[in-house]
């Protein structure tokens, strides 16, 4: 439910509808707007007083009127919130009308030599924060793992020295405050986008938050998780299209879903990154999909990039060279252009 204020509401009108609304143990949200004040209430309404509740709040002196949201979820949804979101992360933003922002590395983080490098030429080519893997979760309990807290070291030396932006997944609850104290945006992997221990847990460290879609989750069901996020106190989540189980795996590790990103983007105000990397799993593909991304709409995207991707230790396929990410990144920025959007 969200309650509009008359344009000349008085302070203590609006101070009022806030009183009301936490005399039934809700949660009142104020949202200053350019010309109205709305009050959102975030929190879940019992059925039976919705109505009477509605009728309190209209009655009250400088409310315009009452909306009842329709969506699941309410914060993450423009009903609510109509403006879009722009992440502010140093100087970096993301959303709105930012320029469509990019995050290349590696998927692991493998040596300091290997690091160094991966950052060194993302940077060169434009990339304003930098990926990899500290903790990976991998199908088989054989698989490299990843370098635990001396790859979040790692992260924190390069980006200290290189003055880059930096994310990383985390994978439990017990880990986020670790993750959070050596970079600057904690992803939630498509593997854990239902993990709802790991969603409080990140929520409520307020920190920058990174959200992939998971392989079967629905759009509803990706935005109800980001909602566990928003509801917990993260006020800064950009959400991440990365691609859905697909129906023949014969040529692409997943389907990416690009209708996500104008479809997610009319329903939500959040920011929208795509990962054409995991989307295809395939280097050759992942050029044309980042065009089609930015193209779509796509507020950044999120490339793997590895000094020598045959012999990476985790996603080498599905990792470009270098020098195929500067190609790239000049690509990109014409369809930027082409499209009314700057990378």
């Amino acid at each position: 439910m969200m309650v509009l204020m008359s344009v000349d509401a008085t302070q203590q009108q609006i101070d009022d509808v806030i009183e009301l609304i936490k005399q039934h143990n809700l949660k009142a949200l104020h949202l200053p707007g350019d010309e109205h004040v709305a009050i959102g209430i975030a929190s879940a309404i019992p059925p039976e007083l919705r109505e009477p509740l509605a009728l309190a709040l209209q009655a009250l002196p400088g409310v315009d009127h009452v909306v009842h949201i329709s969506r699941p979820y309410k914060l993450a949804s423009r009903e609510f919130w109509r403006t879009d979101t722009v992440v502010q992360i140093g100087e970096v933003k993301i959303g709105g009308n930012a320029p469509c922002v990019v995050m290349a590395g590696p998927c692991s983080v493998e040596s300091r030599e290997q690091i160094f490098a991966a950052a060194q030429a993302v940077k060169a080519a434009g990339a304003k924060i930098l990926r990899g893997g500290a903790y990976k979760p991998r199908t088989s309990p054989y698989s490299f793992q990843g370098l635990g807290l001396e790859g979040l070291k790692l992260l924190k030396e390069v980006s200290n020295q290189l003055g880059i932006l930096t994310v990383s997944e985390v994978m439990s609850p017990e880990d986020v405050e670790k993750v959070a104290e050596h970079v600057d945006i904690l992803q939630i992997g498509a593997r854990n986008m239902q993990n709802y221990a790991l969603l409080v847990a990140v929520g409520r460290s307020g920190r920058p938050t990174l959200l992939k879609r998971g392989i079967a989750a629905t759009i509803d069901e990706f935005l109800l998780a980001a909602e566990y996020l928003l509801h917990h106190g993260t006020k800064d989540v950009i959400l991440c299209e990365r691609g859905i189980h697909p129906l023949d795996r014969t040529y692409t590790r997943y389907t990416l879903d690009l209708t996500a990103v104008p479809v997610i983007k009319h329903l939500s105000h959040l920011p929208v990154i795509v990962d054409p990397s995991h989307g295809t799993g395939a280097a050759r593909y992942v050029p044309a999909m980042a065009r089609a991304a930015i193209a779509a709409g796509a507020d950044g995207l999120l490339i793997e990039v590895h000094p020598d991707p045959k012999h990476a230790l985790s996603d080498g396929a599905q990792s470009l060279t270098p020098e195929q990410f500067s190609a790239l990144m000049k690509e990109l920025e014409r369809v930027a252009m082409a499209v009314g959007r700057c990378l």
